[in-house]
């Protein structure tokens, strides 16, 4: 059995539903990438994945508890979340800010345990940002920037992590340095993983389980071999597109042409977007649950 789930999970904003009757299972072990057209829902179901979003019907079950009932910092033991364009105070150091993913953990307003600073230190090392570890985040480069973060997830210690666009308004060097981070703590460490992903070629080579969204509803779903093809991107998000195997990794590998025949000018999502999108107008501010 997975150890997070939606079973009949309905969510909105108001009197707006954006997601309705959603049954998803999130593979164990693997990196699970959501994908879809702005508007389709991949944040807003994140957030209640996160616990941060109550759902309207339905439910999120973690190890086949429903997660809204639990208490915050139990979840938050379990799994961790990094928000797109996460922010901190002036100043804070890469050791300070990773300290807070050991928040969960500790009782009352004491300091650092033993525990704490091992954790501290393996998630420096293991992020590869120990020769920073006294420098200011708002002085790193925005790839190192993204890594700190993560390792502030990693320090909460959980087996299951959950990234907003994750590579959001950094340039390619910097996004490959934080997707292979990524896979690199799931094939190393079987990290749960499941991520909101614009760039469909990054989903694909860095995914082992894709879901693709539209209005709120699962249109496919399995191994990015058999969900990225030329029929999905079409339904999907409305191009016209070949879908041929990377030279390298063998991966499939979009090819976007065109809008789709009667598709209009509807806004698509296409492989090489960065542009920060919330689909409920909002940010998030908290770094962990």
């Amino acid at each position: 059995m997975s150890r997070l789930s939606t079973n009949q999970l309905t969510l909105a904003y108001g009197s707006r539903r954006i997601v309705e009757n959603l049954n998803l299972s999130v593979p164990d072990g693997k990196i699970t990438s959501l994908v879809g057209a702005n508007g389709s829902g991949k944040s807003t179901i994140l957030k209640s994945l996160a616990r941060i979003l109550n759902p309207q019907s339905g439910g999120v079950f973690l190890d086949g508890k429903q997660i809204h009932r639990q208490p915050t910092k139990e979840v938050a033991k379990q799994l961790a979340i990094l928000p797109q364009n996460p922010t901190s105070p002036e100043g804070l150091t890469v050791r300070e800010l990773i300290s807070f993913g050991r928040y969960p953990h500790q009782r009352g307003f004491g300091s650092l345990s033993a525990e704490d600073n091992r954790m501290i230190d393996w998630a420096l090392q293991a992020t590869g940002m120990g020769e920073f570890h006294d420098r200011a985040v708002d002085q790193l480069s925005g790839g190192q920037r993204q890594r700190a973060w993560i390792a502030m997830a990693l320090a909460q210690g959980t087996e299951v992590l959950l990234l907003d666009e994750p590579t959001t308004f950094l340039d390619m060097a910097h996004q490959i340095e934080v997707m292979s981070l990524l896979e690199k703590l799931n094939r190393e460490q079987k990290r749960t993983i499941i991520m909101v992903v614009h760039d469909l070629n990054h989903a694909a080579r860095f995914s082992q389980h894709l879901v693709a969204l539209k209005r709120g509803t699962v249109l496919y779903e399995g191994h990015p071999e058999v969900v990225m093809t030329p029929a999905m991107l079409r339904d999907v998000f409305g191009i016209d597109a070949d879908v041929i195997p990377d030279p390298r990794t063998g991966a499939p590998l979009c090819l976007p042409y065109g809008l789709a025949e009667g598709h209009g000018q509807a806004p698509v999502s296409v492989p090489g977007r960065t542009a920060a999108h919330r689909e409920d107008g909002r940010l998030t501010a908290a770094a962990v649950v």
